[in-house]
């Protein structure tokens, strides 16, 4: 074994193979739940690094996603989210998956150590632009180009990384080291290391999402309804927080052009879609700042 933390063995491999599959299950439950528990220790990093993913947004920036296999999986889950969950706008969300995204059932592993294609990739970056890259080990080849491809341009750097000590973290303007315990299936960071890194990419976008004031009373205020279950869920946040009923929830939805914080003020304070929308850039798209001024 390497001396890599991903890497060691679990105190309970010996002999993992020969027991009954339920006791190797709930050995596989506890090491998620231990592995979640790591985001505890950088709770500051990861405030911190959502404080400068929304000044990119606010600036016109964009957030660049950077890693290679099932971190990568895990780093393009997340922005591939932020369109429909907070209406991010595509043009300010990039992901750079070593091999590009999978459209089969095989990642080429290869791709990992291409140091080359994603430098090429974002060399358009600029200082308004923050970084997200997302490592395991903290060593792929592919991911830490990209994290000295944000270096050169004067972008900001989040890096992610399970292992203490990592090369990633060097030098990352906000350093998000998850000290998840080994893999009861050693190397395989598809588990434990990547449940972690769901939880702390999901945590840096939301609270992303808060600072820009796309979250009013834990819902979605920012939403964009493109099916029938979010256009159902948007008209009930219109009427939870306008205090009106289904029907005239729906109207405001339509009046708003879809708009769930333009119909909220449209609901809640009888005003015009144009009213709505001029208060609310006025308050930077903040809700309650919107309501306020209404009042």
């Amino acid at each position: 074994m390497t001396g890599s933390r991903t890497e060691a063995l679990h105190d309970s491999a010996e002999g993992l193979d020969e027991r009954p599959l339920a006791e190797v299950a709930a050995l596989l439950a506890e090491g998620q739940i231990a592995a979640a528990t790591s985001l505890l220790g950088v709770l500051d990093s990861i405030v911190s690094g959502a404080g400068a993913m929304a000044r990119t947004i606010r600036a016109g920036g964009v957030l660049h996603y950077a890693a290679a296999g099932s971190s990568g999986l895990m780093a393009a889950a997340d922005a591939l989210e932020l369109g429909g969950t907070f209406s991010i706008p595509a043009g300010q969300i990039r992901i750079h998956m070593a091999g590009g995204l999978p459209v089969e059932v095989e990642m080429p592993g290869a791709t990992e150590d291409d140091a080359t294609s994603v430098q090429h990739a974002m060399s358009g970056m600029s200082g308004r632009d923050t970084v997200i890259a997302v490592s395991a080990s903290g060593t792929t080849p592919y991911t830490l180009a990209a994290a000295e491809a944000a270096r050169t341009h004067g972008a900001t750097l989040i890096a992610i990384a399970n292992s203490s000590g990592a090369a990633l973290l060097d030098g990352a303007d906000h350093p998000v080291c998850l000290t998840t315990p080994p893999e009861v299936l050693s190397g395989s960071t598809r588990m434990g290391a990547g449940t972690a890194q769901k939880v702390a990419l999901n945590m840096l976008s939301t609270l992303m999402a808060i600072e820009l004031g796309h979250v009013h009373d834990g819902m979605m205020v920012n939403l964009r309804a493109d099916n029938a279950k979010l256009r159902a869920r948007a008209a009930g946040i219109v009427g939870q927080i306008a205090g009106t009923d289904k029907a005239a929830a729906g109207k405001a939805l339509r009046q708003a052009q879809g708009f769930v914080k333009s119909a909220i003020l449209v609901a809640a304070k009888d005003v015009s879609p144009d009213e709505a929308n001029a208060v609310l850039q006025q308050t930077e798209g903040n809700l309650r700042a919107a309501l306020a001024r209404l009042n």
